[in-house]
């Protein structure tokens, strides 16, 4: 599964990207990946947000809940519409 991404454009001094520049080679990475790498370690500790589903969601829950009992196993997604 590939997990969508988008591009962020940041504007530092001269001298900062320096610094930064002698960090990614000391531990072998690109700048990307060190700013990356950055990022990730300073969100690390903040909770996941949790959003409330929309009633047509939780309608459709409650109704797959209900009939939960005509469920098909499916091994073979590809298979399974062939021979549907």
């Amino acid at each position: 599964m590939q997990t969508q991404s988008t591009q962020i454009r940041v504007t530092v001094p001269l001298q900062l990207q320096g610094l930064m520049q002698a960090k990614t080679e000391k531990y072998g990475l690109s700048l990307s990946a060190y700013i990356k790498n950055l990022i990730i370690n300073d969100v690390r500790d903040v909770d996941a947000p949790v959003f409330q589903a929309s009633a047509r969601t939780e309608k459709s829950y409650k109704q797959a809940l209900l009939e939960r009992d005509r469920a098909v196993k499916v091994d073979d997604i590809d298979d399974f519409f062939d021979n549907l």
